[in-house]
C-alpha cells in the first residue's frame, strides 16, 4: 500500500510543480486585487458563493496560467538558470499532457463560473483569452508584463460583476491598480532573469526599461499609489485605509532599496515583498467595513 502511494506521489510530483502547487506566492498575487474589488463591490459583505467561487477560480486559473506559460517556454526554459529544473524543460511532462491538463483545469473553472450570472459569465472568456496569450507574449513584445497584469487582474471586474450585476467605474480604477501592480512585480522578477532572457531572445519590461528600470519602477510605484488612493475616494473609503496605503507606499520604498544594485538576490526579495503589500492595502479594505 505504501509503495502504491509513494508510486503514484512520484508521479504527481511533477505536475504539481508544473501548476506551481509549492509556490503559493502567485495565488496571493492574484487573490489581492480579487479580494480588494470584491470587499468593495459587496460594501464589505461578500456573498458567501461568490467568495468561495472566486477563491477556488483564481486558485486553478492560477495554475492553468502556469501550465500554458511553461508549454510556451519550454524551449527556452533549459537555457535560464532559474527555470532549467521545470517539469517540461526536464522532460518529466510531456507538452502534450500539460495541454490537457491546461485545458483540463480552464474547464474545472469555468464550471465554477457557471454558479455565477450571466455578465461573469461572458467576461470569464475574457480571461481565459488573457491566460492563454500572456506566455507567447514574451516573443513579440517588451510589454508582456502589462497583458500578465490584465490577465492576473481580470478576476477585478468578474467579482464585480458576481456580486452586484455591475461594472461601475471604481472596478476599472481596482483593475487598472492590479494591471500596474503586476507591471511592477513581474517587472522586479525579469530582473533576476535578464541576463538570460537577453541571451535567448525573451522580451520583458526588465530589458526594456534598461538602465532606467529602477526609474521606471519608482514612477510605477507612485501610478500605483495614486490609483490607490482614487480607489480610496470613489468607494469612500475611511482613514484607515489610507493608512495602509501610506504603509504599501513606505514598503514600494523597501523595495527601492533592495533592487538598488540590481542583485538577483535583491530583485527576487523585492517581488515577495509584494505579497505583503497587497495583504496590507486588503486589511484596510477590511477594517473599513468593520468599523463602521
Amino acid at each position: 500500500m505504501d509503495t502504491t502511494i509513494a508510486a503514484w506521489r512520484e508521479r504527481f510530483m511533477p505536475y504539481a510543480r508544473l501548476m506551481r502547487l509549492d509556490r503559493p506566492i502567485g495565488n496571493f498575487l492574484l487573490l489581492w486585487p480579487m479580494l480588494w474589488g470584491l470587499w468593495i463591490a459587496a460594501k464589505g459583505k461578500p456573498d458567501p458563493l461568490v467568495l468561495v467561487v472566486f477563491l477556488l477560480g483564481v486558485l486553478v486559473m492560477r495554475a492553468a496560467g502556469c501550465v500554458i506559460n511553461d508549454f510556451a517556454d519550454r524551449n527556452f526554459d533549459g537555457h535560464v538558470e532559474r527555470t532549467k529544473h521545470r517539469p517540461l524543460a526536464r522532460g518529466e511532462v510531456s507538452p502534450r499532457n500539460a495541454l490537457i491538463l491546461f485545458v483540463g483545469l480552464c474547464l474545472l473553472a469555468f464550471g465554477l463560473v457557471l454558479l455565477m450570472n450571466r455578465l461573469t459569465i461572458l467576461l470569464s472568456f475574457g480571461g481565459v483569452a488573457l491566460a492563454a496569450l500572456y506566455p507567447f507574449m514574451k516573443r513579440h513584445t517588451h510589454l508582456p508584463q502589462v497583458v500578465l497584469g490584465a490577465a492576473f487582474g481580470w478576476a477585478v471586474p468578474m467579482a464585480f460583476a458576481a456580486q452586484s450585476g455591475s461594472l461601475p467605474p471604481v472596478a476599472w480604477l481596482v483593475f487598472t491598480a492590479a494591471v500596474v501592480w503586476a507591471v511592477i512585480y513581474d517587472t522586479q522578477y525579469a530582473m533576476v532573469d535578464r541576463d538570460d532572457d537577453i541571451k535567448i531572445g525573451v522580451k520583458s519590461t526588465a530589458i526594456l526599461f534598461g538602465e532606467y528600470d529602477r526609474a521606471m519602477l519608482g514612477l510605477l510605484q507612485v501610478l500605483m499609489v495614486i490609483c490607490l488612493v482614487l480607489i480610496g475616494i470613489r468607494a469612500e473609503l475611511s482613514a484607515i485605509y489610507y493608512l495602509t496605503v501610506a504603509i504599501a507606499a513606505g514598503m514600494f520604498v523597501y523595495q527601492q532599496y533592495l533592487t538598488w544594485d540590481r542583485s538577483r538576490e535583491g530583485c527576487f526579495k523585492a517581488f515577495l515583498n509584494n505579497n505583503y503589500l497587497g495583504g496590507i492595502v486588503f486589511v484596510g479594505v477590511v477594517l473599513h467595513y468593520l468599523m463602521r
